[in-house]
């Protein structure tokens, strides 16, 4: 029987048989699957009104419409399930204990910490650490995930508890959800003195939809205004009922500042454990996991803190996690010791990998590098060819809403780059989440951890994207690859700005920029002491001008000693001046005592950035 004509090719039609094509995949490969030619099929393409080629990655839009064409069901295999099926090709089953029942023993609970922003979780695990972490984090906000392991003694038995310290802002809502997976019980905090918030509700939505247990830590009892019972009474109506009111919620009142109630919290969550669930791994099997967080360190190269769920993760173990692979070179605590070995339970950071995995990938054990290289090389195909399938056409945020407004552009395309894989992921999920209306769109087509480099360069120049380094900046010749093919490069520390700012230019509302216009030097002769003002500098205006009101800055042997300064006085001999110019002697009061002579004050204004 000759195949039915479609667009005037000749297809065996599909009866509605279902074909399974990975992401990204092209036409040549669906022409595989139904023993067509790829030639026929970019026909029918071109009969659709879409130029395709054969071996051009498409997206899953243009697979479905072409599947609907020759009535095939068209089934995209999600990258978990294509996963599943690449490790099975080389048997390798993730995800369940080997061996008998004898074989599993008991394992630390890994534990979450949870809440609103600012109701202090950072602190609680600082005061249990006795570290401190906040104190290196832009904004107070904690920016990415960290693991730590304590020990604590209940019933006179040494029992050791994992944490996961979760970020608190609610951009970070993704690795808040994903932090619910891997763990076995979830901490609540709440300030005493604020009660239940917004994301409070979230943070427990996600512990509950994991199905895991929950202790809820009653932060700040020290403080004024502090009500713990309120706090108590607000998460009855969320199903979290306290112990005292007849429920099986354990509530723990601490203070982290005051250290007060800690032992009772490590107990709470060790009691919990144990009544709630069944914790036991088999240490002696290859060790399978997940990767917490990703970083690059300039010295040590990429560094993955782990979560080692079964097993026993060794040094010089071959290992493979997400598209990275290589021997373990060493393992370092949480302390930054070295250790040899990581049971079950235990986060470590591991060196020794060929790329920064992502938060959230699993990692494994293989027999050898061969093997680790083969997963990882062909893991990292799969994401190349999805990622392929999205690209398009470069443009800055300044001139994007023109571009909207004329019709040229529907869609903004970012490639994002940060210090670790957390923070790219949360950023990245945040923007997706912004609400601009149908009439723009906003996708990611990169992403990845450490410095700006020129192949994100070239991406955006190919695919007309804006690049957003998050606590990153470009690598070599990068920025001026950038600068000279007029590349926008984004670069924020803290994530509201860089939401709060792509959320603006995709509403057309992006703030005038501003740049540092210099107005003039002046060189410190004589210091004079004056009454109630403080000391005055007797000056020579070197260059330019120096007009009262203006910003300045101290300079000394070339080092900035003070930046945020204003010129509140200026005066020619004995009169006010409202401006001084070059050559002309003059007194300057800039706010600042610590004035020497032979200083140097900068002036400067800061003016809006003229539009190109």
């Amino acid at each position: 029987m000759q195949a039915p004509t479609i667009g005037g090719v000749q297809i065996r039609h599909g009866n509605g048989q279902v074909i399974r094509l990975s992401r990204g995949a092209s036409l040549a490969d669906f022409a595989d699957k139904i023993g067509a030619n790829p030639a026929s099929l970019v026909q029918v393409m071109l009969g659709l009104g879409e130029m395709v080629t054969a071996t051009q990655s498409v997206n899953d839009e243009t697979l479905q419409l072409l599947g609907a064409e020759l009535n095939y069901n068209i089934q995209v295999v999600s990258p978990e399930e294509e996963d599943r099926e690449l490790l099975e090709s080389f048997d390798i089953e993730f995800g369940e204990d080997e061996g008998e029942d004898a074989d599993l023993v008991a394992r630390p609970p890994v534990v979450t910490v949870m809440g609103h922003v600012d109701h202090g979780k950072t602190k609680l695990l600082d005061a249990i650490r006795h570290t401190n972490l906040q104190a290196r984090e832009a904004g107070g906000i904690t920016q990415h995930i960290g693991a730590y392991q304590v020990t604590t003694e209940v019933d006179g038995e040494e029992r050791k508890i994992t944490f996961i310290d979760t970020p608190g802002h609610e951009a970070f809502t993704a690795m808040r959800a994903r932090g619910a997976e891997t763990t076995d019980l979830v901490v609540l905090v709440v300030a005493a003195d604020d009660g239940v918030k917004p994301q409070t509700t979230e943070a427990l939505n996600h512990a509950q939809a994991a199905g895991v247990p929950i202790v809820v830590a009653v932060n700040k009892v020290d403080k004024e205004g502090a009500d713990p019972q309120r706090v108590r009474a607000q998460l009855t109506e969320y199903g979290l009922v306290a112990e005292e009111f007849g429920g099986d919620t354990q509530f723990v009142d601490v203070s982290a500042t005051k250290r007060i109630g800690l032992e009772n919290l490590l107990e709470a969550i060790v009691l919990t454990a144990d009544a709630s669930l069944d914790l036991r791994a088999n240490p002696h099997q290859d060790a399978q996991g997940v990767a917490i967080e990703g970083h690059l360190d300039k010295g040590r190269g990429p560094v993955a803190t782990v979560l080692v769920q079964r097993g026993t993760l060794n040094v010089g173990d071959s290992i493979v996690c997400g598209e990275a692979y290589g021997r373990v070179r060493a393992m370092l605590d949480e302390n930054y010791d070295p250790i040899s070995e990581a049971p079950p339970s235990r986060p470590v950071q591991v060196l020794g990998l060929t790329a920064v995995p992502g938060a959230g990938d699993n990692f494994l054990v293989v027999s050898d590098d061969r093997m680790a290289r083969q997963i990882a090389e062909r893991r990292e195909a799969r994401e190349r060819v999805a990622t392929f399938a999205q690209g398009r056409r470069r443009v800055t945020l300044e001139d994007l809403d023109q571009a909207f407004k004329a019709g040229e552009r529907e869609e903004l395309l970012l490639i994002i780059k940060g210090d670790v894989s957390g923070s790219v992921e949360a950023l990245e999920d945040a923007l997706l989440k912004l609400d601009v209306g149908e009439e723009v769109s906003l996708r990611v087509i990169g992403r990845g951890v450490g410095a700006i480099t020129q192949d994100d360069v070239n991406l955006a120049i190919a695919s007309d994207a804006v690049i957003i380094g998050f606590n990153v900046r470009p690598a070599e010749r990068a920025g001026e690859l950038a600068r000279r093919e007029g590349v926008d490069i984004r670069y924020y520390s803290i994530i509201y700005q860089a939401i709060e700012e792509v959320e603006a230019a995709l509403k057309g509302m992006l703030k005038p920029e501003f740049e540092e216009a210099q107005l003039g030097t002046a060189e410190i002769r004589e210091v004079f002491r004056v009454p109630r003002i403080g000391n005055v500098a007797g000056s020579i205006v070197r260059s330019g001008v120096i007009r009262r009101g203006s910003k300045a800055r101290l300079i000394r042997d070339s080092v900035v000693i003070s930046d945020n300064l204003t010129v509140d006085s200026l005066r020619r001999f004995k009169e006010d001046a409202t401006e001084v110019r070059e050559g002309f002697e003059c007194g300057i009061g800039i706010g600042f005592n610590d004035v020497r002579v032979g200083d140097t004050i900068e002036t400067f204004e800061m003016r809006e950035k003229p539009r190109t």
